[in-house]
């Protein structure tokens, strides 16, 4: 079928569609069965007509695909004619209604944050010398914005060396970079605690590779090498059996548990911790990760958060909503205008009918823990209901 400018020629009949070349003729009414007959077969031919060709994306239809996301941009500059060209997703980067402006490395060099235009190749580096390097710089929008990009380009040269034009691409990595910073600034907070307390946290997915986490590896000297094929080497070897036995026996029950092993330090010292196991599940009740908080057993330390907070809370049955309502004297219908429940959601949680990932459970629970109650594992793996 012909293809002219990237447009599909108009089929004239149900054939074209198919690749017969003939019009399908004329038949008389037939019986049902001979009709499905003939569907299956047509149905059968069009599935070999929709071949890889026609299925494929072509490259540009993938870029607009990624440029649809806000994310990406692309530009081109021929340096003979000077016709410079802007994708849609690079105006929305910079901020720019397509069509408003004309398109320039100038203008784009000008939108380049003060304290980084320094970095960028000038026009004449990049039109005459042919130079044009990867770059990260911040991009000031019409509107005061200021977003990190990440540019690419690449200078396309004649035979004899003359730099016939560039094209690049411009990335929006703002959120990334956003959520790098958080992230390090995360770390930093849970490390200043481990200094402070020697509390750390961490989880483990059940499928993938494993890193123990920084604090460990300080903690009992360590290396991810020494520890990668039996976790249990950082317990003393005296107990190290019995604490393997216990974790195997959890870990395949798939239930929360503790264990206080002591533990060798790299300073030489020796120190019973406390280690909380709970298993994080997704909505369909299959657990996807193991969250640890460890402390010293020998204080209450700092309190659980992240992972391990969220499979303790999920742990939560409905024997500990109802003595947490005891304890407050509430009724069920107190603690679902707490929660902002329902009375039929509140009472299915106390009947163990939802889900351990329902998000209703959590909701439950800070209710109560705003109330002053308190869920703890205890050290016979069983958690515990108090109130302060």
């Amino acid at each position: 079928m012909a293809r002219a400018l990237g447009k599909r020629a108009p089929a004239r009949n149900l054939s074209d569609y198919f690749g017969y070349g003939l019009p399908i003729p004329y038949q008389p009414p037939q019986s049902r069965a001979v009709r499905s007959s003939r569907l299956e077969a047509l149905d059968a031919a069009g599935d070999r007509a929709v071949n890889a060709a026609r299925l494929a994306f072509s490259s540009s239809e993938m870029l607009r695909m990624l440029e649809g996301l806000g994310l990406t941009g692309t530009w081109s500059w021929c340096f003979g004619s000077g016709n410079q060209t802007w994708s849609l997703g690079l105006h929305r980067i910079l901020g720019l209604e397509p069509g408003s402006v004309r398109p320039s490395y100038a203008l784009f060099l000008s939108l380049v944050h003060p304290e980084d235009r320094a970095e960028i190749e000038t026009v004449a580096d990049v039109s005459r010398e042919g130079l044009l390097r990867d770059h990260r710089v911040r991009a000031i929008r019409p509107d005061g914005s200021i977003r990190l990009l990440s540019t690419r380009g690449e200078i396309y040269i004649s035979p004899t060396g003359r730099p016939l034009g560039a094209a690049g691409t411009v990335l929006d990595v703002t959120e990334e970079d956003r959520l790098a910073r958080a992230q390090a600034a995360e770390r930093r907070r849970r490390w200043a605690v481990f200094e402070q307390t020697r509390c750390f946290q961490f989880s483990r997915a059940v499928e993938g590779v494993f890193q123990y986490p920084a604090e460990l590896l300080a903690l009992t000297g360590f290396t991810q090498e020494e520890l990668v094929d039996d976790g249990y080497m950082r317990v003393v070897p005296e107990e190290r059996e019995h604490w393997r036995s216990v974790g195997f026996e959890n870990w395949t029950a798939g239930t929360a548990y503790s264990m206080t092993p002591l533990v060798p330090f790299a300073d030489g010292r020796r120190e019973r911790l406390m280690a909380v196991m709970v298993p994080v599940r997704n909505a369909q009740g299959k657990i996807v990760e193991w969250s640890n908080f460890t402390r010293p057993a020998s204080g209450t330390g700092a309190p659980i958060w992240d992972g391990a907070l969220l499979g303790l809370e999920q742990a939560v049955r409905g024997h500990h909503l109802r003595a947490a309502r005891a304890l407050l004297c509430w009724t069920m219908q107190d603690l679902a205008l707490a929660s902002g429940l329902s009375y039929t959601t509140t009472r299915r949680l106390e009947e163990d009918a939802e889900a351990p990932s329902a998000a209703s459970r959590h909701r439950v629970i800070a209710a109560l823990r705003a109330s002053g109650i308190h869920f703890t594992l205890t050290n016979c793996n069983q958690i515990a209901v108090f109130r302060r």
